[in-house]
């Protein structure tokens, strides 16, 4: 059996290795044609364009790595079943349960790289070639959105810690490479969602242990005379609707500083991660930006579901390796390698294809987020598990 296992190991990592090499080419070619009208504009030349294409790689692994996988392992059953030798292993007494368990360890091999490529090196080559690209051509960083960049901050009564007092709007028009905040505008309110605080800055850098420093800065402090009475009561249904609606503020005090520490929940890591795409954020970083939009009452099903996928879609490996599984019980007159290879080909696009349109369809129908990732993987799974009994039987 040690022998089989190696010569199953040898051949099929060759061929994923083979696979997985001309899908990277494939991909970095046409990421590179995509980023050769922009060559020769400001500072951004041919070897920053090659950089940034080559800091992609790994993210695209993690993607392609499921497509090689089953590719390379329906190859080496394809040549295993031309040659006779699957009929000779059978024949030796290897059955069905053997050759998966060959399979499940070749496959467990293809997932730890998997895993270390998604949550060890694509998170932190993505952001570096991004900064590497803008910073060639002298850009910042900013949102869709014309008025910037705009995340939800929760105030606390002693810094970052303490009860909530608040809530503060973060607004942010640029962001630069490095992190630094260019003409940022701060919208703070009360639990009543009245505004209180106005802070506007030039600029801001993180320096640490949750804290903004503020560059000249203009703090503009709303006093409200008395807090609203609760809806229902007598003094609520005796005032006006001016003093009900309004921001019912007694006075409004304005200073200006050349710089001010503010203690803030945002960091520039949840910075990046919010204009970050999902599929290149680790899941240590979907959950601690999860956990944030959900303490701020905002929509998380996206990042659930990034966050869930991030964790089964290296193990449907196994799911697609599986799959491949019944293509060595079938002989030359039933297709050539060249049909086989097709197939694979047409089911690892199809697995991708339905994977991503699960991702939106769990969005839309507000879906159970792991339901949503683990889905397409059953799926596959169950076509395996048909497929196997199929060929067993015939």
């Amino acid at each position: 059996m040690k022998i089989l296992q190696r010569y199953f190991l040898v051949n099929i990592s060759q061929a994923v290795a083979f696979v997985l090499v001309a899908l990277l080419a494939l991909i970095a070619f046409m990421d590179l044609t995509q980023e050769l009208p922009d060559v020769g504009k400001g500072g951004y030349m041919m070897q920053h364009a090659l950089l940034y294409v080559l800091m992609q790689v790994p993210g695209n692994m993690y993607r392609v790595m499921p497509v090689a996988a089953i590719l390379g392992t329906i190859y080496t059953m394809a040549q295993f079943a031309q040659s006779s030798e699957f009929t000779i292993m059978r024949a030796s007494s290897m059955s069905t349960r053997m050759a998966a368990a060959m399979l499940f360890k070749i496959g467990l091999v293809f997932v730890v790289i998997t895993f270390i490529f998604g949550e060890v090196i694509t998170p932190r080559t993505a952001p570096l070639a991004e900064r590497i690209r803008l910073s060639a051509k002298g850009a910042t960083v900013s949102s869709e959105f014309r008025s910037g960049m705009w995340t939800k901050d929760t105030v606390h009564a002693d810094g970052a810690r303490g009860p909530v007092t608040g809530s503060r709007f973060f607004n942010a028009r640029q962001i630069r490479p490095d992190g630094q905040l260019v003409d940022v505008r701060l919208y703070e309110f009360d639990s009543s969602m009245r505004m209180r605080a106005l802070i506007t800055a030039a600029s801001a850098t993180f320096s640490g242990n949750g804290i903004w420093r503020l560059q000249d800065v203009t703090e503009t402090q709303f006093t409200n005379s008395r807090t609203l009475p609760a809806p229902g009561s007598a003094a609520a249904s005796g005032e006006s609707i001016q003093s009900r609606f309004g921001q019912d503020t007694a006075r409004v005090e304005t200073r200006k500083l050349a710089t001010l520490d503010l203690a803030s929940e945002i960091t520039p890591k949840i910075l990046s991660v919010s204009r970050s795409d999902p599929e290149r954020m680790s899941a240590n970083e979907l959950a601690v930006y999860t956990r944030h939009l959900a303490e701020n009452r905002q929509e998380t099903e996206r990042f659930k579901i990034a966050f869930w996928k991030k964790l089964v879609d290296p193990l449907s490996i196994f799911v697609l390796m599986a799959l491949a599984l019944p293509f060595g019980y079938l002989q030359s007159r039933s297709g050539g390698v060249s049909l086989k290879i097709f197939v694979g080909i047409m089911i690892g696009v199809s697995f991708l294809l339905i994977n991503s349109l699960f991702s939106h369809i769990g969005i839309l129908s507000t879906w159970p987020a792991f339901l949503t990732a683990v889905a397409p993987s059953l799926l596959f799974l169950a076509l395996a598990l048909g497929g196997l009994r199929w060929v067993e039987r015939h």
